[in-house]
């Protein structure tokens, strides 16, 4: 009895992995010239609110995030903040001299920025369908922005490591909801390769190294290695023993 108990789940559990894989997977990928890079709400008063991660690695994070957009010129930038005037504060004064000509929409109501016309009319006027984010905090600026950008058709890359919300928990639970609408959970390495796709592109390594060493260190750690071992590299005893 407790053998064809266990046959059956097997079968079953079969039966569905079978359908699975006999549903075909569209696979979209990034595409810098469909793609939107929007700046939510990372603002100096909000940026308190971020306890997921260490502070310094989340202004890092939060800086990588905004930076993108002077890396891939081929992106438009849209920055928005939320009631700025009071203790949520201002957007970083760096992020606003790298995009000194783009739509910045400062809402002073709204908590979902899709709610907000002007907003919506500055994604709307890029004619693109691709949109990548990452705010604070996760469950409220991001999660609810991703959720109504998808539910208007609009494919949505949510950067995990440049939103950050209050503990870890709130977090994994707000990515869990937004990989449920079908948003993109992902790293910024991941988009940033997603993006560029060769290095021998344009943008490409020449662009991406210098972008990456400031803030993706351990990238940038090993082409600072291999730069070093081209121009002052001598092989150690034992090292020629080391299969390459």
């Amino acid at each position: 009895m407790k053998f064809n108990a266990v046959a059956a789940g097997l079968v079953s559990a079969a039966s569905l992995v079978g359908s699975a894989f006999a549903d075909k997977y569209e696979y979209e990928r990034l595409d810098k010239n469909n793609a939107v890079l929007v700046v939510l709400d990372m603002q100096e008063g909000l940026f308190h609110m971020t306890r997921d991660w260490d502070a310094t690695l989340y202004k890092q994070n939060m800086f990588a995030h905004a930076e993108l957009g002077t890396v891939f010129k081929e992106l438009p930038v849209i920055l928005t903040s939320s009631a700025d005037q009071g203790p949520n504060g201002l957007l970083p004064q760096e992020i606003m001299e790298w995009y000194p000509t783009a739509p910045f929409i400062q809402r002073q109501g709204e908590v979902n920025a899709w709610d907000n016309a002007e907003f919506r009319a500055a994604i709307k006027a890029t004619n693109r369908t691709q949109i990548i984010i990452a705010g604070i905090v996760t469950d409220v600026c991001t999660a609810f922005l991703a959720r109504s950008l998808r539910a208007e058709g609009y494919s949505v890359w949510a950067n995990l490591e440049a939103s950050g919300t209050t503990t870890p928990e709130v977090r994994d639970i707000s990515n869990w909801q937004m990989l449920k609408a079908g948003v993109n959970v992902v790293s910024l390495f991941s988009i940033i390769c997603d993006l560029m796709r060769d290095w021998r592109e344009t943008p490409g390594a020449a662009e991406l190294y210098p972008y990456l060493d400031k803030y993706y260190p351990g990238y940038g750690m090993l082409a600072r290695a291999h730069k070093a071992a081209k121009l002052n590299g001598t092989i150690v005893p034992g090292e020629d023993l080391i299969p390459m």
